[in-house]
């Protein structure tokens, strides 16, 4: 079984900053696509931002330029790095990650969410 946990989320003003973590642990042989959704009240789960084992982002049009995903393959983890934060950035972000287990299984796991309101 595999666990991410995320962690960084909080309440900040408007053109403020945060950064998310999230940490895989578990039968993890290796870990290759990662990615941040988020989920705000009322509205349906969107992809965020993406990153591939080498490295490669992909950006919401929504957050170019404001947010950074990167991993840290040797720790198993990624992180978002949000800035010029906006309050309709607010939302239950949740960690996503492909991963193929020590058993050679390859499935998608998710984090359990982190909060983050942004006040105006």
């Amino acid at each position: 079984q595999v666990q991410l946990v995320e962690s960084g989320g909080g309440l900040v003003q408007a053109g403020g900053s945060l950064r998310l973590s999230c940490a895989a642990s578990g039968s993890i042989f290796r870990i290759n696509a990662m990615a941040w959704y988020r989920q705000a009240p009322g509205k349906q789960r969107e992809l965020v931002a993406a990153i591939t084992r080498g490295s490669v982002e992909n950006y919401a049009d929504s957050v170019k330029g404001r947010f950074t995903i990167s991993r840290d393959n040797a720790k198993n983890t990624v992180y978002l790095q949000m800035s010029s934060l906006r309050p309709e950035d607010t939302a239950v972000y949740y960690c996503n990650a492909e991963v193929t287990t020590k058993v050679l299984i390859t499935k998608n796991y998710w984090g359990q969410g982190t909060q983050v309101t942004v006040s105006s």
